[in-house]
């Protein structure tokens, strides 16, 4: 049909068209969808149960899968390590923001000679320069102006994660994002001999250094106790930053007693295990772990301890004495908080209320006791405990409460230690006290 005739067809039909109503124009609209939507329905193929939105990690049992995913994640760690800058490319960096500095004499640089470097780097580079970057490392010039050693530390901290979660990937068996004890144990193990710092230490206590230096990231970074820690937290963290401290050779003594990590630091944690191991099986039993510390634990917070934490025939061992150390450690901390407060919680509400604090407390005024002292009044210490929490219930308090309070590690001072309530009790004195050399 040539144009001219389908011109013609098209103005018969808009004839035809202007004397219809517009109620049978609307009609006739409605019927030629329906029949559309009638033969979209018919081809529609509805899906049989729940859609597929994720793979199964392959079992044991599935080789050629398990090597198919070992495969592609180890292509995918690959590529992104060739995305970043070796040491190479980092001189040039620096080299280029150097020469096109906007004032040398103070080593800063204008946006326009930011923008003026992208255009001079390479692709791996020109992700780092962008205005998102140069608004984020602003720090107050009133030309807004940013500094060149600023840039370049930003690339270089950026590359040395980017190296470091890929490391930390390598060990992620099920490519989930996430190290388990087992992973963790594997990558300290195999760190080892790169951290001169722990080259004194003999190999039969390697495995112990090791399981001291996992409990320190499974205590507080796995919070819902799953036995595994995202390796992005571990990232967030500056465990691995205290960890890799021990490659410089010259690291401080004082450094060193202050580093978890440290062989010091592992070797006198590990040695108060042992000195309180006084028949040498291996475990604590109650009455040994009773010697702790100051020796003041109460004996209503250690009977608890036996029941709420994991234990072996009624005896503890290194693992939990681990965590019960890290938490007795840093009482502040809400890790430290949320597994002492399990153990504080005798009902398991949720909530500690005056009848749980009087549990505890009489521990205290057994040691009062002992001690020949006058034990204080339960009823004189209740309210300065609520007092000191605030808590959202007056009668009752929580974990979110003990957090915010800003005094969770004292209160439960007060309550699981002798010498942590006299400390409290006898601050005021303790302060006015001059100090000695």
């Amino acid at each position: 049909m040539s144009v001219a005739a389908q011109l013609a067809v098209l103005r018969n039909r808009l004839e035809k068209m202007k004397g219809k109503q517009k109620e049978e124009l609307l009609a006739i609209e409605d019927s030629k969808f329906q029949q559309c939507l009638k033969e979209w329905m018919i081809k529609r193929q509805e899906p049989e149960g729940i859609p597929k939105f994720f793979e199964k990690i392959p079992k044991e049992t599935e080789p050629l899968r398990m090597k198919l995913r070992d495969e592609a994640r180890s292509n995918l760690l690959k590529r992104k390590s060739m995305q970043l800058l070796d040491n190479d490319e980092l001189k040039e960096l620096y080299v280029l923001l150097d020469q096109n500095q906007s004032f040398p004499e103070e080593q800063l640089m204008t946006y326009a000679d930011f923008q003026k470097v992208q255009t001079l780097v390479g692709e791996k580079v020109k992700p780092y320069f962008t205005a998102h970057v140069f608004a984020k490392l602003q720090q107050g010039d009133p030309q807004g102006r940013i500094s060149i050693m600023s840039i370049f530390n930003y690339v270089m901290h950026k590359v040395w994660l980017d190296q470091t979660r890929i490391g930390l990937s390598l060990y992620d068996v099920t490519g989930q994002g996430y190290l388990t004890g087992t992973d963790l144990e594997t990558y300290i193990t195999e760190l080892l001999p790169n951290l001169p710092q722990l080259k004194g230490l003999e190999e039969s206590f390697h495995s112990f250094y090791v399981c001291t230096a996992v409990r320190k990231f499974l205590f507080f970074l796995d919070v819902v106790r799953a036995g595994r820690v995202r390796i992005l937290d571990i990232l967030a963290c500056s465990f691995l930053d205290e960890l890799l401290e021990l490659r410089d050779e010259d690291l401080s003594k004082e450094m060193q007693e202050q580093n978890w990590f440290s062989a010091p630091s592992a070797l006198k944690i590990y040695g108060h295990y042992l000195n309180l191991d006084r028949d040498h099986n291996g475990m604590l039993s109650k009455t040994e772990l009773a010697s702790y510390g100051s020796g003041t634990l109460t004996k209503p917070f250690l009977d608890r301890v036996f029941e709420t934490c994991l234990t072996y025939a009624g005896e503890m061992d290194y693992k939990t004495y681990l965590d019960l150390v890290l938490a007795l450690e840093n009482r502040a901390e809400p890790q430290a908080l949320s597994f002492l407060f399990k153990i504080l919680d005798i009902k398991g509400d949720g909530y500690l209320d005056a009848f749980t604090l009087n549990y505890f407390f009489r521990g205290i005024q057994e040691q009062m006791k002992a001690h020949g002292s006058e034990p204080v009044s339960f009823e004189d210490v209740k309210d300065e405990l609520f007092d000191m929490v605030r808590p959202a219930d007056p009668e009752k308090i929580t974990l979110s409460d003990l957090v915010a309070c800003g005094q969770g590690d004292t209160f439960v001072s007060i309550l699981i230690e002798f010498h942590g309530f006299w400390t409290y009790d006898n601050r005021e004195s303790m302060s006015t006290e001059p100090s000695q050399d």
